[in-house]
């Protein structure tokens, strides 16, 4: 177990110290900053943020061997510059135009990334060790993007983060749709517009979300005769009437990230042997797998009371395949 050991502290160091950065100090690394660095040591811009990144987040990479470890492992390989024109020329992006709306609580606005602006890309890399890279994006230029807030906090947004996670579901979606959670409308646009994709039923349960939707952005959309909106609770239409609808494909998408997303997971998960002829999907399943690997390795280590591993190698408990199969 000791090298396990040292992969989940590993993971869970790096998870912290991201998390502190991305979710508290987002702008303090700036262009100046990075272009004078790369200036002076004469390196690249990527380079250079790299650098201030791992000065920022606390790791000493000059003096801590072991610091210096997690840099190379973890933040470098997790780092990307981002193309813009890969997200402007999203056919959403390219269709559906915003303006700053208000509706009840709720608003349609524009936020944006500054540059040098960490944001979490894309779910994250585990390695056969377990190893689990986050994958980070930025720009070097300001990135707008449209955001929906609720009381003033943001709740829906179509980011790269939105793109890069629907971009598998979308190709997979067919037949009869089914998705739980509309938001921006992101996944039902890219559905209706696939040839093999009959019809896409959207339950939401918000009425002022749906009222924003079908006022300002379906009738954006050139093939929204497709697109059908009930409201209703996910989890009461699930059980009453997801069986009936005879889908081929229901995707999820009702959680903001994982640490509020785990429960209602492994609730709809519940619902799949309704209907044993659809293929289900999960909105970042793989975010959602990685917050359970680290509660259940917790449980095994437990000295307490330590989960019964029936005879399982926890490297093979501690897979997405077998993760997928707990209730």
């Amino acid at each position: 177990m000791s090298r396990l050991d040292d992969v989940m502290r590993d993971n869970d160091i790096v998870v912290s110290i991201l998390s502190e950065y991305i979710n508290n100090h987002p702008r303090f690394i700036d262009a100046t900053m990075v272009e004078d660095l790369a200036r002076e040591c004469h390196v690249s811009n990527h380079e250079a943020f790299c650098t201030l990144l791992s000065a920022a987040c606390g790791l000493d990479t000059v003096d801590n061997p072991a610091h210096r470890a997690l840099e190379r492992q973890y933040l470098i390989p997790a780092l990307k510059k981002l193309d813009p024109s890969v997200y402007e020329n999203d056919a959403y992006a390219k269709t559906v135009h915003f303006a700053n709306i208000t509706h009840g609580k709720w608003e349609l606005c524009q936020h944006s990334y500054a540059p040098y602006q960490p944001f979490v890309r894309t779910h994250p890399v585990v390695t056969k060790d377990l190893c689990e890279i986050p994958q980070l994006g930025y720009f070097d230029v300001e990135f707008p993007f449209p955001a929906i807030l609720e009381d003033g906090i943001e709740w829906m947004t179509i980011t790269p983060n939105e793109v890069e996670t629907m971009r598998e579901p979308i190709e997979k979606c067919r037949g009869r749709v089914l998705t739980l959670g509309l938001g921006l409308g992101y996944f039902a646009f890219h559905a209706s517009e696939k040839s093999n994709v009959e019809r896409v039923v959207v339950v939401e349960r918000s009425r002022d979300v749906i009222e924003i939707f079908k006022t300002y952005l379906l009738p954006q959309f050139p093939n929204g005769d497709k697109i059908e909106i009930i409201e209703a609770d996910a989890f009461q239409y699930m059980q009453e009437k997801m069986p009936r609808g005879k889908f081929d494909y229901v995707f999820a998408d009702l959680w903001h990230d994982a640490s509020d997303g785990l429960e209602m997971y492994h609730k709809l998960k519940k619902y799949e042997v309704l209907s044993t002829r659809t293929q289900f999907d999960y909105w970042i399943e793989p975010s959602l797998l990685s917050l359970l690997r680290h509660i259940v390795y917790r449980r095994i280590t437990d000295e307490k009371e330590p989960l019964n591993l029936a005879g399982l190698a926890p490297e093979t408990i501690l897979t997405d395949a077998f993760l997928k199969t707990l209730q």
